[in-house]
């Protein structure tokens, strides 16, 4: 008898906890059926699409709660809404750095008796990194509403992605190098700068000066370079993006080799320095000859990657500019801004 009332009590408890999810929440974006969206990877390496917003655009949207027992009030203690841009340490789950968080209220205190549709807007919102999902570290932006109440929370998370825009480097020197082992090998290559944007094209040449080992093989390898944390508990995570014959065969003094190497088909992000103190992405050409006895040289050189701003909105324009402020700096930035004025009057 002991163990059914309790039980029985057990059950009666559960179904007044549970009627905290008497109500459904979700979040519509105003222009959901414009927006533009982008393909971003989450954690177990699947690919979907979010909306896709930019440094100092402007996020509205209606908040929707939906009674699922019409007639029932539903008391709370507010109703609010969040923009929240978040770093997440995968060796440090339970802390969330926040860098963004903005929070709107949307209803006082009191019950809802019917469904009911909240406005809001969060002007021109400054949106710093681009979203970025890695080894050991993920940088998300998303918008959380939530029916507060006493007992538990109804809550809606609602993912965006952002990217971040850049004007061309007013300084793009190409690489020159000289590698090589004592009266053995002497190769010098050349790419055409140092700077390149994530759909452009990476060309070069290869000069063999002296050749004295017997190579077999050649190959550019694109690495990307994660780095997490900071003093003792730094992680590295090297990944190799790309990998680029070259060439097959043994090379003789005099030899120049071309190189074009196309980087709109592989899955590459901005170059990331230092984020908000967290992390940082870094790319890196990798040089490799191997020769018949399976011997390995290779000489690596950092390249910076960023995103070209080609396709986006005169409305836009100007806040895309804004945001190149932040990687290439204020000359850059002006000329982005008359281009964007430009185009603005245009």
């Amino acid at each position: 008898t002991v163990i059914f009332l309790s039980l029985l009590f057990c059950n009666v408890t559960m179904s007044f906890f549970s009627f905290g999810q008497s109500a459904e929440i979700d979040v519509v974006l105003n222009d959901a059926e414009t927006r533009k969206k982008a393909e971003h990877k989450s954690e177990d390496g699947k690919k979907d699409k979010y909306f896709l917003f930019y440094d100092g655009e402007t996020v509205s949207g209606k908040v929707n709660v939906t009674l699922k027992n019409p007639g029932k009030r539903l008391e709370h203690q507010g109703i609010k809404i969040e923009f929240v841009g978040q770093i997440e340490l995968y060796y440090d789950r339970g802390n969330h750095h926040e860098f963004v968080s903005l929070v709107k209220d949307l209803a006082r205190p009191g019950e809802i008796t019917q469904s009911q549709t909240f406005d809001f807007e969060f002007t021109h919102v400054e949106k710093p990194y681009e979203s970025y999902t890695g080894q050991n570290v993920k940088l998300r932006y998303f918008l959380r509403a939530t029916v507060i109440r006493r007992l538990n929370d109804i809550s809606k998370e609602l993912d965006i992605v952002v990217h971040t825009l850049s004007t061309y480097p007013e300084l793009n020197s190409s690489i020159k190098m000289e590698v090589g082992i004592e009266d053995c090998l002497h190769i010098e290559f050349e790419y055409n700068k140092s700077k390149y944007h994530l759909k452009d094209v990476i060309v070069g040449k290869i000069y063999f000066l002296l050749v004295r080992i017997k190579i077999k093989h050649m190959e550019i390898d694109i690495i990307k370079r994660e780095t997490t944390g900071t003093g003792p508990s730094v992680y590295h995570e090297n990944d190799t993006i790309a990998k680029y014959e070259i060439m097959d065969g043994a090379p003789v003094r005099g030899e120049s080799i071309p190189i074009r190497l196309f980087l709109a088909g592989y899955d590459l992000t901005p170059t990331m320095r230092d984020i908000n103190k967290k992390f940082s992405v870094r790319y890196y050409l990798n040089l490799v000859l191997i020769d018949e006895e399976e011997r390995r040289y290779f000489k690596q050189q950092e390249i910076t990657l960023w995103r070209k701003g080609d396709v986006v909105r005169k409305s836009m324009s100007h806040q895309a500019a804004v945001a190149s402020q932040r990687f290439e700096g204020s000359a850059a930035s002006e000329s982005a801004l008359e281009q964007a004025a430009k185009e603005e009057s245009g």
